[in-house]
C-alpha cells in the first residue's frame, strides 16, 4: 500500500521516483532502519542525502551523516567545514573523521580506510550504511571490470544491498538506493533542490582509470548510443541475478555430490569442465578456504576429470586437497601450538 505523503513536504518527480522505488522494493532501505549516510559533498551524494532527508518523516528512518576527509588536496578541509554547516542548518547529526596521514594516496586504500570508518561507527550505532552510487558508477564499473578480465562476481558488483564488510558484523548492510538514477539526473536534483554541492577535484583527473572512463569514454558512448550508461546498469544487475541463481543451483547440485565429508569425485568429474570448475570453486568458498585465482582453478577442475590419476593439491593458507579412488577430501591447516 502507498504511503500518503503530507502537503508540506517537498515533493517532486525525484521524491516520486525514490519513493516508488522503496515501496516497490522494500528491501533497499526498510522503514524505521537505522541509516548511516556517507556524504563526499558531491552531487550524487548530496542529491541522496536531500531526498531521504525530505523522505525521512513517511519512512521513519533515523538519519546520521557521514564524512570522510582524505586531505589529499588544499580544498579538502573547507569542503568538510562547509558541508558540516550546511548540515548543521538542515538540522542533521554530523560526523567528520580524517584520514591517517599515512594512508596510502590509492582508490583501494581509501576505499578500505572509508569502509572500515564506516563499519565500525555503524556497529556502534546499530546502523547500515547507504552510499549515493548511482546507475553511472554501476555502468563504469562494469566497463573497468570488463577491460581487467573480471569474472562475473566483478561484472556484477555494485549491488543494491550487500554485506558492508566480510569481516564486519553480519548486520551491517551496505545500502545503494540510487542505483535506478543517472548521474545527469542527480545534476538534476541537486539544481531542482537548490542544493549546494562541493565538487573533489581528485575526481578530475584522468590519471585514475575510472575518471577517465567517465569523462572519456563514457560520453562517446553516450553520443553513439544515448542511453546506454542505464543499459550497461542493467546489464550489471543482470549478471548479478545470474550469479545468485548459479550460487542457488550448486548449492543444491553439491547437496547432492556430498561423500564422506567430502564429495563424490567420480560423479564430480563426470560433470562438463565448466560445471566441475564452478561447483569445485562453490564448495571450497563454502568451506572457507581463501580464494584460488582462476588459473589456479582451472588446473585443479583439470586434475579432477574422469579418468585422470588420484592426487593432491596444496592450496592457500595451508589447506590441502587430495582425492583418490571414489573420494574428494579437504583437509584444513594444522594447527600451531
Amino acid at each position: 500500500m502507498e504511503l500518503n505523503h503530507s502537503k508540506s513536504l517537498p515533493w517532486t518527480f525525484w521524491h516520486h521516483q525514490l519513493h516508488q522505488r522503496l515501496l516497490n522494493s522494500p528491501e533497499l532501505l526498510p522503514q524505521r532502519k537505522a541509516l548511516l549516510l556517507a556524504v563526499s559533498g558531491g552531487q550524487d551524494s548530496m542529491a541522496l542525502l536531500a531526498l531521504l532527508r525530505d523522505l525521512l518523516p513517511l519512512h521513519q528512518w533515523t538519519l546520521k551523516i557521514w564524512h570522510g576527509n582524505h586531505c589529499w588536496h588544499s580544498e579538502a578541509c573547507r569542503i568538510a567545514t562547509e558541508l558540516g554547516h550546511w548540515c548543521d542548518t538542515q538540522s542533521l547529526v554530523f560526523r567528520i573523521d580524517q584520514a591517517p596521514k599515512d594512508l596510502p594516496r590509492t582508490e583501494a586504500a581509501a576505499r578500505n580506510w572509508r569502509y572500515d570508518s564506516l563499519a565500525n561507527l555503524a556497529e556502534a550505532n546499530g546502523s547500515d550504511v547507504v552510499t549515493g552510487h548511482t546507475a553511472s558508477d554501476r555502468a563504469e564499473n562494469l566497463l573497468l571490470q570488463m577491460s581487467r578480465g573480471s569474472d562475473l562476481a566483478g561484472l556484477g558488483s555494485l549491488r543494491p544491498v550487500r554485506l558492508l564488510k566480510k569481516s564486519a558484523p553480519k548486520f551491517i548492510q551496505l545500502r545503494r538506493p540510487m542505483l535506478g538514477f543517472t548521474r545527469t539526473a542527480t545534476a538534476a536534483i541537486c539544481s531542482d533542490l537548490n542544493l549546494p554541492v562541493w565538487n573533489d577535484p581528485s575526481n578530475c583527473s584522468t590519471a585514475l582509470p575510472r575518471n577517465k572512463i567517465r569523462m572519456e569514454v563514457l560520453p562517446i558512448l553516450e553520443e553513439l548510443y544515448p542511453g546506454c550508461s542505464e543499459r550497461l546498469a542493467g546489464l550489471a544487475e543482470r549478471i548479478s541475478q545470474v550469479q545468485d541463481t548459479q550460487q542457488i543451483l550448486g548449492t543444491l547440485a553439491l547437496a547432492t555430490l556430498k561423500r564422506n565429508n567430502g564429495l563424490d569425485r567420480k560423479a564430480l568429474g563426470d560433470l562438463p569442465h565448466p560445471t566441475r570448475r564452478q561447483l569445485l570453486a562453490q564448495w571450497l568458498q563454502t568451506q572457507n578456504v581463501p580464494c584460488l585465482t582462476a588459473h589456479t582453478l582451472e588446473q585443479l577442475s583439470l586434475r579432477l576429470a574422469s579418468g585422470a590419476a588420484g592426487g593432491q593439491a596444496d592450496l592457500p593458507k595451508g589447506w590441502k586437497l587430495s582425492w583418490q579412488g571414489l573420494d574428494l577430501r579437504l583437509q584444513p591447516p594444522l594447527v600451531k601450538h
